[in-house]
């Protein structure tokens, strides 16, 4: 064998190790990041299952705190459609987005159920109030009313957990654009150099107003959180944030806008974004860009 035959087959073994090499290295990067995207949605599942858990238990409470039959009735309706969905979701799978999302829009609709009743429930109580005030002339109707006023202080010190669940923000209409140096869309992720993140907060009457402090996290396929160092509580433990957003709340609708500049070098895959506020999450969403 000539001399210039061994130097190719040389080059040739050398450069199926370095694929070999690569392919090795990719495939591992690979595992890692499904594995990290797993535990994320794995917590995001369990979070859900505490939700509908809660939701199902405060119905139960309800029912039995109030002398309407008709009420009753459409709370035992609400409580049996939040144990059922519950079962769905406890048998859905972690690695299913598809159906974690539709449940997840279902959990955001029986909030605003269960924001209808406690408002309801509010009426009455204003009402009873207001019925006690005329009566208090009058001596036996005036016994019965403070009476029905100490059972109604009993049923709003029990609605308050409620009242705190029904008031957490929801962000809908989540978008996540990125832009390269011209200003322009950009699909590749070597073009961006900005994220444009941009949502709504639900119009909520229950909620208090005032300011709020909105926490925007973006991860990204390596399971990395771009942050510059923030952190913010959440279930008795501080999270990185990437964007911090502080609004002036009215209970209303409201649009936000969010950016991030890109400084460091981002992988192509899938990202997700985690909005954050009072110390709930109250969105999330995923979005993917190519290399």
């Amino acid at each position: 064998m000539d001399k210039k035959v061994k130097i190719i087959l040389a080059l040739v073994a050398f450069v199926i190790v370095v694929v070999i090499g690569f392919l090795v290295h990719s495939l591992r990067q690979q595992i890692v990041e499904s594995r990290q995207m797993l535990e994320l949605a794995e917590m995001d599942k369990l979070e859900m299952e505490n939700e509908y858990e809660q939701f199902a238990m405060q119905y139960n409470e309800m029912k039995m705190q109030i002398n309407n039959d008709s009420l009753v009735t459409q709370l035992e309706m609400e409580q049996k459609r939040t144990e059922e969905l519950l079962e769905e979701l406890r048998r859905v799978k972690s690695s299913d987005a598809a159906e974690i999302m539709r449940l997840k829009k279902e959990l955001a609709t029986l909030r605003e159920v269960l924001r209808s009743y406690v408002l309801q429930i509010d009426s009455l109580n204003r009402m009873n109030e207001a019925l006690t005030q005329e009566n208090s002339n009058l001596r036996t109707q005036n016994e019965q009313a403070q009476q029905h006023i100490t059972n109604l202080s009993n049923e709003n010190e029990s609605l308050s957990d409620k009242v705190a669940i029904a008031s957490q923000l929801d962000a809908t209409g989540i978008s996540v654009i990125g832009k390269n140096k011209k200003g322009k869309a950009a699909n590749k992720i070597k073009d961006v150099k900005k994220f444009v993140i941009s949502f709504t907060i639900s119009r909520n009457v229950t909620t208090s107003t005032g300011i709020r402090s909105l926490y925007v996290r973006i991860t990204t396929p390596t399971g990395d959180v771009l942050t510059k160092g923030g952190t913010f509580a959440y279930e008795n433990r501080q999270l990185e944030y990437s964007i911090r957003k502080d609004i002036e709340y009215t209970g209303e609708e409201q649009s936000v806008v969010v950016y991030w500049d890109v400084a460091e070098a981002l992988s192509a895959g899938n990202y997700r974004v985690d909005i954050f506020a009072d110390g709930q999450n109250i969105g999330t969403t995923h979005f993917a860009f190519d290399k």
